[in-house]
């Protein structure tokens, strides 16, 4: 997840319902994402459409599906994935005023 609020809102829900969670931040290669969607075991994957660094965005949807395929976990491909659709109206008009 990129730093948006809904980052914040998700890894609360989880605290407060007793869920185990791991939290990875946005950015992160395919490869790595598999180590620990391997290890933590996940019954669903939340993420969002894209995360922002300066001058691009980044779309985490390719990155998580390539880390499932990746991964050696039996029904890795079947997770369940909560996906944010972020704005990129927003996106386009926060770049437009520089």
């Amino acid at each position: 997840m990129p730093m948006i609020i809904e980052a914040v809102f998700t890894m609360l829900a989880c605290a407060r319902i007793g869920a185990i969670h791991s939290v990875v931040f946005g950015g992160f290669a395919a490869k790595e994402l598999a180590q620990r969607i391997n290890h933590v075991q996940p019954k669903l994957i939340v993420t969002a459409s894209y995360g922002l660094e300066p001058n691009k965005q980044i779309a985490y949807p390719p990155i998580v599906e390539d880390a499932l395929q990746q991964c050696k976990l039996p029904g890795a491909l079947e997770l369940p994935r909560l996906i944010r659709q972020r704005s990129r109206l927003h996106y386009e008009a926060i770049n437009a005023k520089y």
